[in-house]
């Protein structure tokens, strides 16, 4: 059962392809230890995408942030380009696509998402972020 108080990570990330792998399984310890095993596939499939678009897509350095309170669980990734992300196109478009399917995805498995310019440590960037309900 998870706990009533609220809590947060952050971790930073170079612009690596590998930090997705690092991450996906960081989020799930995190989540185990927190006792929120039944989110954790889905919580692992969210990061993945929302750090693969961080590393994939920009060219500095990206943090991942996870935080739960109130029975929901918030995941993000923080990267370098202030630029908004590119609208989600439909699932229905996208079975034959090579890539394109990240925030599909976060927008169909996720209770709510969504993204804001903001700073880190000086550099100007975006968070691209999505919640899901701990019930």
């Amino acid at each position: 059962m998870p706990e009533d108080e609220p809590w947060e990570y952050s971790l930073h990330i170079p612009n690596d392809p590998r930090a997705v792998t690092v991450c996906r399984r960081t989020l799930r310890l995190i989540l185990t230890l927190h006792g929120l095993i039944p989110l954790v596939d889905t919580a692992e499939l969210l990061a993945a995408e929302l750090v693969s678009n961080a590393v994939l897509h920009t060219k500095g350095p990206a943090a991942l942030r996870v935080r739960y309170s109130a029975g929901v669980l918030r995941i993000g990734a923080w990267d370098a380009d202030p630029g908004p992300p590119e609208p989600p196109r439909p699932l229905e478009h996208l079975t034959d696509a090579e890539d394109g399917r990240g925030l599909a995805l976060i927008r169909a498995c996720a209770d709510l998402w969504g993204w804001q310019p903001q700073s880190r440590n000086g550099n100007r960037g975006k968070y691209v972020w999505c919640e899901l309900a701990a019930a």
